[in-house]
């Protein structure tokens, strides 16, 4: 099974949603649709799944022109963030609906609704009605039931954000394997960097209604193939700065702030634009190469076990994430350091540059 868009765009109002898309996702595979609230991935769905037709271009299931085509003639189930349930079913028949409707025997309904109720943590809820249910069980349900179909694709729009962290966090980990081997076509949506990561597949990146990269998962995060990709690929935000090479010297704002070898030795001189990772921030050395950051403390948050700092450096606002309390004060001075080669280089049109 393969969903292709090819030369898709959507426009509501006069207002584009979707510029002109061409993408092909991997087949049988786990695909993430990573991006910002607004940056598109709900309607990419939609058409992918036919509940929207595009304004112009085409969409491809299975090698086969699917536009305009119903969904209900498609293999395909969705799950929204809002969870939707039938109110006057129990779960067990909640889950149970689209295999009835399919025509499958009341045993192998029976096998299959158990089996993903296990799965799900909803065994002890199936005779219950979705109004005795939490959010999160009601949200459980609504996956359960785009599950138990079994179809060829399966659109998920950030399926967990309704859920608890420690079943969110067991269901980051389960649902990749519940479908390997399925043969199905896995579209997740997700607006968290790190969810994408725990997901791994391969990610398209979106941003203000285009697709700007689609790869690997681990690949995109460690070169992204511009500041763009990158920044939708950083939470928290990548920090960014103006750095100009002279020989073999980096310059950021107008400090020499080291020596440089290798690849970006043969670099022309010039203005260039530094991509620093908060987690690449620390407040500690990690090389006896690092480069030292002096900024403004403007504030900081401790998180379990975790510092996030906020600084102000020089015209920027930077951050660094890393292991560890570090309790610093408004308003104080402090260094920061972060390793070169772990950086990432654009040029001024915000291109990557590989070194």
């Amino acid at each position: 099974m393969s969903i292709e868009l090819k030369g898709v765009v959507k426009t509501k109002d006069a207002e584009t949603h979707i510029y002109e898309t061409n993408l092909k996702l991997l087949k049988g595979g786990f695909n993430v649709l990573l991006g910002t609230t607004l940056s598109g991935k709900t309607t990419l769905m939609r058409l992918m799944a036919g509940l929207e037709k595009p304004t112009q271009g085409e969409v491809w299931f299975n090698e086969e022109n699917v536009t305009g085509m119903a969904v209900q003639k498609r293999s395909v189930s969705m799950v929204y963030q809002a969870f939707v349930n039938y109110p006057s079913h129990s779960v067990y028949d909640n889950i149970a609906s689209p295999l009835k409707v399919a025509g499958v025997s009341k045993s192998e309904i029976k096998k299959r609704v158990e089996s993903i109720a296990d799965l799900l943590k909803l065994t002890p809820m199936l005779n219950r009605m979705p109004a005795e249910l939490s959010g999160g069980q009601q949200q459980r349900t609504a996956l359960a039931r785009a599950l138990v179909k079994n179809a060829e694709l399966v659109l998920l729009d950030e399926p967990l954000a309704n859920l608890d962290y420690k079943l969110r966090e067991e269901l980051r980990d389960e649902l990749p394997k519940l479908f390997a081997g399925s043969g199905a076509t896995v579209v997740y949506a997700t607006s968290e960097p790190m969810e994408a990561l725990m997901l791994g597949g391969h990610t398209a990146t979106l941003h203000e209604g285009r697709v700007i990269q689609y790869g690997e998962t681990a690949e995109i995060y460690r070169s992204p193939n511009n500041l763009t990709s990158a920044t939708v690929f950083s939470h928290p935000p990548i920090n960014t700065t103006k750095v100009i090479k002279k020989g073999n010297e980096l310059f950021i704002q107008d400090i020499s702030c080291c020596k440089i070898d290798g690849g970006l030795k043969n670099l022309a001189d010039g203005d260039y634009i530094l991509g620093v990772r908060p987690h690449h921030l620390t407040p500690f050395s990690t090389d006896e190469n690092a480069v030292r950051v002096k900024g403004v403390v403007k504030v900081t948050e401790i998180s379990g076990s975790d510092s996030v700092i906020h600084i102000i450096f020089g015209d920027c606002s930077w951050v660094s994430e890393s292991h560890g309390i570090h309790p610093y004060k408004v308003g104080e001075t402090i260094d920061l350091f972060m390793n070169i080669n772990q950086c990432l280089l654009f040029d001024v049109q915000g291109d990557l540059i590989p070194v």
